[in-house]
Order: C-alpha cells, then sequence, then structure tokens
C-alpha cells in the first residue's frame, strides 16, 4: 500500500477492465466496480495500485479478482455523468429491456450502461468460484469510511468483517443502483465509501478496503494483504462507529430547484431538531429531530441532499435474522391489506388504508424493504429468498 498520500491523479487512459489477475488455485471472483461516478476516481487508482503491487510481488492467489471502471466517459472529464446517473440505471425497466437485446441507449450513460451490464453477464455466465461484487465511491463531503448494505443475511455476514460503520435502507431511498440489481440475482454484493472526493485518503481507504476483500473471500493470504495492520489502523481509528446504522429520512432535491447545503456538516454527525441544514428552492430546511445526517450534498450534481441515520439495535438485527431463517414472512399475507404482488412471490402490496399497523420497521424484521407508490400503499420486496446461501456457505466467513 501507499507509504504517502499524493493528490488524486486525474489523467485517465484506462479501458473498461482496469486489470484482471486469475491465479492458477481455483477460488472466488472478486468483481470491484469503480469510477460509476465520473468524479470519484479514487477507487480507480486504489485497484491499479493493489492490482500492480500483486503482479510485482507474485503474490499468490486463488480464484479471480476483476477491477472494472465505471463510466469511462465521465471519468475522463472529472463529471459525475454526462445525462443520466450511471448508478440509477439499474431499473427493472431497463434490465428486462437489456435481457431481451431491445434495449437503445440514447445518450453516453446509458451506452456505459449496456457495456457494463454486457460485462457482467459474461461474468456471471462462466462463474466458478463464489462471485462478490463491491462498488467502490467517494463521497462529496468529509467522511469516515463506510459500507451501505443491501439488507440480507449473507451481506450482513460478509460485511461485518471490517470495522467500519454499516448502513442499512439505502435501497429504499434510491431506486437503480448497480448493486441492487446484483442483490437481486442472490450474490454477496456492498458498496464502499471511502472518504471525500479530493482527499487523497481515500485512496488508501480504498486499497485498505479491496485488500482486506481479497483476503476475507479466501483470495489472498492475510499476511500479504497487511490485515493486521489495516485492522489496527481502522479500529482505531474509526471503531467509535464501528455498528449498524438504518437510514430513515431522504431530503430529495427537486429538478431544476436551487439547493445549498449548509457549510461544514459530516457524515455521522450529531445534528439537533430544528437546527438549519440547508436552502432548498429558496426555503430553509430544518432537521426534525435529533439524529445524524450522512451524505450532505456539496456538489452541483445529485438529487440525494442528505439522509437521517440512526443506530440499530442489536436486538432487532438477532430477531430479523430468526425470523428470516425460519421463512416466517409467509404469514404476512394471512394478515389483512396484503397480496402478493409478483408471481415469484418476492414482493407484496401492502394497502396503507387496512394495514396500517404494518409499520416499515416490522417489514424490515422479516427482510422486506418498502418504496412508497401512492398514499395509500406500498410494494414491498424481499430479496432473501434469492440469497445463493449454497455458493457461500463453504466459506470461512459464512454464519448465517
Amino acid at each position: 500500500m501507499s507509504e504517502l498520500s499524493p493528490p488524486i491523479q486525474t489523467d485517465f487512459d484506462f479501458d473498461r477492465v482496469i486489470d484482471q489477475i486469475e491465479g492458477e488455485i481455483p477460488g472466488p471472483h472478486l468483481i470491484f466496480f469503480a469510477g460509476i461516478h465520473g468524479n470519484e476516481p479514487s477507487g480507480v487508482w486504489a485497484l491499479r495500485n493493489v492490482l500492480q503491487r500483486i503482479r510485482k510481488e507474485k503474490i499468490p492467489i486463488r480464484g479471480k479478482v476483476t477491477a472494472l471502471a465505471g463510466n469511462l466517459r465521465s471519468l475522463q472529464k472529472g463529471k459525475r455523468f454526462e445525462e443520466k446517473d450511471l448508478n440509477r440505471l439499474w431499473t427493472k425497466k431497463n434490465i428486462a429491456a437489456l435481457s431481451k437485446d431491445n434495449f437503445q441507449p440514447e445518450n453516453e450513460d446509458e451506452i456505459e450502461l449496456a457495456e457494463l451490464f454486457a460485462l457482467i453477464q459474461e461474468i456471471i455466465q462462466n462463474q466458478s468460484g463464489p462471485l462478490y461484487f463491491f462498488d467502490l465511491h467517494t463521497t462529496s463531503s468529509q467522511s469516515i469510511p463506510f459500507i451501505p448494505v443491501n439488507d440480507s443475511l449473507i451481506n450482513r455476514a460478509f460485511a461485518q468483517q471490517y470495522p467500519l460503520p454499516l448502513i442499512l435502507g439505502i435501497e429504499e431511498y434510491i431506486e437503480g443502483p448497480v448493486l441492487s440489481y446484483i442483490n437481486e440475482l442472490g450474490f454477496v454484493s456492498f458498496g464502499f465509501e471511502g472518504g471525500q472526493h479530493t482527499d487523497p485518503i481515500s485512496v488508501q481507504n480504498h486499497e485498505r478496503f479491496i485488500q482486506l476483500s481479497l483476503a476475507f473471500a479466501g483470495s489472498c493470504d492475510s499476511k500479504n494483504m497487511k490485515v493486521e495492520e489495516s485492522l489496527k489502523v481502522w479500529k482505531e481509528e474509526y471503531g467509535y462507529f464501528q455498528d449498524f446504522y438504518e437510514i430513515f429520512f431522504r431530503f430529495e432535491v427537486e429538478p431544476e430547484s436551487e439547493f445549498k447545503m449548509n457549510p461544514g456538516f459530516k457524515s455521522f454527525q450529531e445534528v439537533t431538531m430544528g437546527e438549519k441544514l440547508a436552502i432548498s428552492g429558496g426555503k430553509e430546511v430544518h432537521s426534525p429531530k435529533n439524529t445524524q445526517i450522512f451524505m450532505p450534498l456539496y456538489q452541483a450534481q445529485g438529487r440525494d441532499g442528505f439522509f437521517l441515520i440512526r443506530k440499530t439495535p442489536q436486538l432487532f438485527l438477532s430477531l430479523s435474522a430468526f425470523l428470516r431463517k425460519r421463512k416466517l414472512d409467509r404469514l404476512i399475507t394471512w394478515l389483512p391489506g396484503v397480496q402478493w404482488a409478483s408471481p415469484e412471490k418476492d414482493a407484496m402490496r401492502v394497502d396503507l388504508r387496512i394495514a396500517k399497523f404494518l409499520a416499515k420497521p416490522i417489514l424490515h424484521l422479516f427482510g422486506y424493504r418498502a418504496m412508497q407508490k401512492s398514499d395509500h400503499y406500498l410494494i414491498i420486496w424481499n430479496r432473501e429468498w434469492r440469497s445463493r446461501f449454497k455458493d457461500y456457505q463453504e466459506e470461512d466467513w459464512y454464519q448465517v
């Protein structure tokens, strides 16, 4: 890993596949995305650095490691995206069109989507060992590193190996990220936010995450990946924040609306009820309660003004694991106002006029996440049953 923190480079001469290394011994296949947003280059450089070190030092590897550049065109320009956010394009509609080979890209970002989709399909079709997908990002505000996790038991089990805050629930507020699509396929997959966009420390954090991931998945030896050193550094610097957190509020920036975050906010910073957080459309935005702010927006592009989070009690996590393992979610459809919303029985429709008692925290226990469709009903879905438990049950980390 780099001893110093040089400025983040901005000149790109990468292909879609930044690098790929395959070992002589069969094993897992780790796929890293970096630069899904073109103004977040640190993950790209970290992947190059780590994989080059593996080659240079001839470090033995099991299975395969693939490093993919996300939005190549935007990376070259240092822009988040051209016309549409690539990390919001992985919707069910777009995936269905891509799967039927009748997707017609209308802009450069959608061309990137089609190219990445084809690569992911190729990787899945040629799967030998268990697959792991990781998406490397940075934030516009100052932040400690953290891991956004789509809430499944296999994701929880693997992600708990990192001594960092783990964020649940983002899939309820953001439609179309690449990892939500991959989670629906049942693979271990989650994101990593390494810090602020232009902070050189973000590159180091990404390097640590990549090396820890290779060791945790059994691709590389822990000593070669400097696991002990990285865990010590992260525990000392971020151990206080090591916990599960739940997103419970998102402030959406309306199109064409001028938004300005008050200066100085950082992720995980405590805010008080009534505290002024931002100005949007000429009106002040205040915190609705005493809580913690998360990912405040300090860039021109993007519609996620800020999120609010709270800690998730361990009792809740243990109870939810108990309920999910026994598939007790099927009992929910016996309740008035609830019915299946898909032939695969992975989604339910909840009529809020009848099932007022079925609050989000109860649904979360059973592994369901909700998308508000109107004032009267929710569509809730469960990715737990899609999880490929058998792919991972022989792995050292598996504790589901």
